[in-house]
């Protein structure tokens, strides 16, 4: 189970010498037409997050190898693929390559393509339940997949005294191995994002039910109107 940041009581390097170490890091992307508030939280968050990272460096050791979800390359061509899904990322990864920590294919490229195919599937009306019975069988099967190839990637690529980072979303069902030490970041911000984040949400929900209301109100009453 992983130890939350803040509830870890000053964990000296020596405490954790010769073991393999994950700090594991919610993963909180930006929304389409997010307000300018939800943005700033946004913000808040990876800042407070480097600045919890940075200070668990301090009393374990600098990071060696960084893990992203949805990355196929390493190296170079990895950052370059990071900095087009996620800016933040990019930018924290560079910052930790300057110290000599490697950024690594953290997913198959195959498991991760048959999953975005699912997912379209799995967004279009189907007719048959047997048929949409097996696309959601499919997709749980290729989800558990995914998963374990980045546990047994990290626990492959990690060694004794190293230290990993992985971003990756809130949901993820990655389970780590047993002998390696894990970190949860968690900063404040991240639950005041969390909190703002559902309130949009449920806001935007109610005003687009509230349009659809108006909207079939207006043609009842142009329906009453045509047949006066």
């Amino acid at each position: 189970m992983a130890a939350k940041l803040g509830k870890v009581e000053r964990p000296y390097a020596s405490t954790f010498q010769n073991k393999r170490k994950l700090l594991l890091v919610p993963l909180v992307h930006h929304f389409p037409n997010q307000p300018k508030e939800g943005e700033l939280l946004l913000q808040k968050y990876w800042v407070q997050m480097q600045s919890q990272v940075k200070s668990l460096e301090t009393q374990i050791g600098a990071i060696t190898h960084i893990y992203h979800e949805n990355l196929t390359e390493n190296g170079d061509v990895g950052l370059s693929k990071l900095k087009s899904m996620n800016e933040r990322s990019y930018k924290f990864a560079i910052s930790k390559r300057q110290n000599q920590a490697s950024l690594e294919a953290t997913e198959n490229e195959d498991i991760l393509l048959e999953l975005v195919d699912l997912q379209r599937c799995l967004m279009i009306p189907l007719v048959s339940n047997k048929i949409a019975n097996m696309l959601q069988e499919l997709y749980l099967e290729n989800l558990k997949n995914r998963y374990a190839y980045i546990s047994n990637h990290i626990n492959e690529s990690l060694g004794n005294d190293q230290i990993g980072i992985l971003l990756i979303n809130e949901r993820h069902q990655v389970q780590f191995p047993t002998d390696m030490e894990v970190f949860y970041v968690s900063p404040p911000a991240l639950d005041e994002y969390r909190r703002w984040l559902q309130n949009w949400l449920v806001a935007n929900q109610n005003q687009g039910s509230q349009g659809t209301e108006n909207e079939n109100s207006d043609q009842a009453n142009s329906k009453d109107v045509k047949e006066t």
